[in-house]
């Protein structure tokens, strides 16, 4: 068993600078700082949604266009993004509490100066050195879970810290809902900072220490091809919803030169020593279809809450608190279905538990095409409780597989792996979706306009904000501008779900045709039987820990020792009834 707090013999794992007692006594509690810790870093993924509209507003905001707005989301999740990998690697590295504090006590800093930008391109630039100080934080939370809970426990402490991360996504609105109903915009990053403060304390009391003794290089030339492939193509997306065609050079230019350097990225991680994303991991079906069940849900998920700020305070006027507060049933729904999903996947598997959540959000997505400009608005609750209880299957579960087939010593890569996965697809899904949503939002609402003068033509369909700012200073002329602008928004919005139920969808089947399935009761006693001899020889030396954290199917071992299992779980996982190795598939 990887005990923390022991290297046994020639075992891997850095030990903790506690002692074992003191971490295990004390380990729920470490959990619940973690927990505390991420919460400001989660928050800040959907607190700033709520605030879209005051911030496109001239007087009361900033007066950002749509692009500036997408921009100030993307510009957080992409640096995040893109420098998860380099940060898990250097918390293995120099320490992860270590990193951890740093993280947190810089991302205080950026928040306070995010909250007094004066103007859309600073707040781009604020928001974009947030997202550094946050890609510090989030990979050590789950790296030091990995390390301080044996394999026994570890499934449900992820799984607590998976509820967590949906539920502060969830309550994100909400609570910026609230400040905005009492403070200036600003209000909403400012609340990070004694967060943070809080947070950095606690950490240097209880959560200890560790570390990988053997860890690898710095991949620049990866972290630099990440960010620049990334940034180029979300980039084009943006440009073709702002220019409204995509068969455009600033829109194709952009986007094919980004997706050839993001073609380059993977092919040199194939091939370096050490690379930020060791892309062999994806040989394993039980790694790569968790990864692409947690992008899929997320991508759904931020570019739905993205148009639906909209909706709710553009289209049906709501306040920003009263537009938050139905995240309420978002919230909800996870935190009856996650800590049930362990139980789920013993039961069914983790192919048919994972499999039914992305039907679920698949399910919730298409229901967005009753909505209109006087639907009951219970219906859009509903529609947010069935999309919370789908993705309180996906992401435990999923995470879990993940950090199940990574080696504990390198629990920041695979810490990174997920949270890259999630900011990159949450980063797309607002892009994607929000440039479509805009390109039909100007096709429908531009025939209505054709009475208005060029300047004012232009400025009403950048986006509703903005047409009902045209519409305010039209007098009652502007009425009919008004609920023409409802009726574009409701419009676009129906395609762009529609869409996104189609991604969706595709996750669905790509979990059933590829994830592996519930384990047989004669292959679960053999695993079983396996594992303990595993953890036996790990107690007496013989064994890296490294190694008896999975048992090995038609896997490879990479060169930087990281131990692939193509089609095999780890023992513990496969005794209790989860996913399994090829012969212990269903179907």
């Amino acid at each position: 068993m990887d005990t923390p707090g022991v290297s046994a013999g020639n075992s891997s794992v850095a030990p903790l600078a506690d002692t074992d007692s003191k971490v295990q006594r004390r380990r729920w509690i470490i959990l619940g700082v973690l927990i505390t810790s991420l919460m400001a870093i989660v928050l800040d993924n959907t607190v700033l949604n709520v605030a879209l509209k005051t911030i496109a507003e001239p007087t009361a905001g900033l007066g950002a266009s749509q692009s500036q707005l997408e921009w100030a989301i993307n510009s957080y999740t992409l640096v995040f993004a893109g420098l998860l990998f380099t940060f898990g690697v250097l918390g293995d590295r120099i320490g992860r509490k270590r990193m951890l504090m740093v993280g947190l006590a810089s991302f205080g800093l950026f928040s306070l100066i995010t909250a007094y930008s004066h103007s859309p391109d600073q707040l781009v630039w604020a928001r974009a050195a947030m997202g550094l100080a946050a890609a510090a934080v989030m990979p050590q939370t789950l790296s030091i879970i990995s390390n301080v809970f044996d394999p026994a426990e570890r499934p449900r402490a992820i799984g607590i810290w998976a509820v967590a991360v949906g539920i502060g996504i969830a309550i994100g609105p909400i609570v910026g809902g609230l400040l905005l109903a009492h403070f200036w915009w600003g209000s909403v990053f400012l609340i990070n900072v004694p967060f943070c403060a809080a947070s950095v304390v606690a950490i240097a009391l209880l959560v200890p220490e560790s570390k990988n003794p053997n860890p690898g290089r710095i991949d620049y030339v990866g972290v630099l091809a990440s960010i620049a492939g990334l940034v180029l193509v979300v980039y084009g997306i943006i440009q073709g919803g702002d220019k409204g065609s995509w068969v455009h050079l600033d829109v194709l230019g952009p986007a094919l030169g980004g997706l050839a350097i993001l073609a380059f990225f993977v092919w040199y991680e194939a091939r370096v020593r050490y690379p930020s994303l060791d892309v062999r991991l994806f040989r394993d079906a039980r790694l790569s279809s968790a990864i692409g069940a947690l992008s899929l849900v997320f991508f759904g998920m931020m570019g739905a809450l993205f148009f639906l700020s909209f909706y709710l305070q553009s289209v049906r006027g709501y306040t920003p608190l009263k537009a938050g507060a139905f995240s309420l049933a978002f919230a909800v729904a996870q935190m009856l279905t996650a800590p049930r999903s362990a139980a789920l996947v013993r039961r069914f598997g983790a192919k048919s538990v994972v499999a039914s959540g992305l039907l679920l959000v698949t399910a919730a997505l298409i229901s967005y095409q009753l909505l209109n400009v006087a639907t009951p608005i219970w219906v859009l609750a509903l529609a947010f409780f069935v999309q919370g209880a789908g993705m309180g299957l996906v992401m435990p579960p999923a995470t879990e597989a993940v950090m199940s087939v990574v080696p504990r010593e390198r629990a920041g890569a695979g810490s990174a792996l997920t949270n890259t996965a999630r900011q990159v697809s949450g980063a797309l899904g607002v892009a994607v979706l929000g440039s479509i949503l805009a390109q039909a939002y100007r096709s429908q609402l531009g025939p209505h306009l054709s009475a208005l003068p060029a300047p004012a033509r232009n400025a009403a369909t950048s986006s509703i904000t903005a047409s009902q700012a045209v519409a305010a200073k039209l007098g009652p002329a502007g009425r009919d501008l008004s609920a023409f602008a409802d009726t574009s928004f409701v419009h676009a919005m129906h395609l762009t779900t529609l869409i996104s139920a189609a991604i969706t969808l595709l996750g669905a089947l790509v979990v059933m045709r590829w994830m592996p399935g519930r384990a047989r009761a004669g292959t679960a006693r053999q695993a079983q039987a396996a594992g303990s001899a595993g953890e036996a020889a790990h107690v007496n030396g013989a064994v890296p820990a490294s190694e008896t954290a999975a048992v090995p199917g038609n896997g490879a071992v990479p060169g930087n020792g990281a131990v692939l299992v193509s089609e095999a779980a780890p023992a513990s996982e496969v005794a209790a009834g989860g996913p399994g190795g090829p012969a212990a598939r269903e179907g």
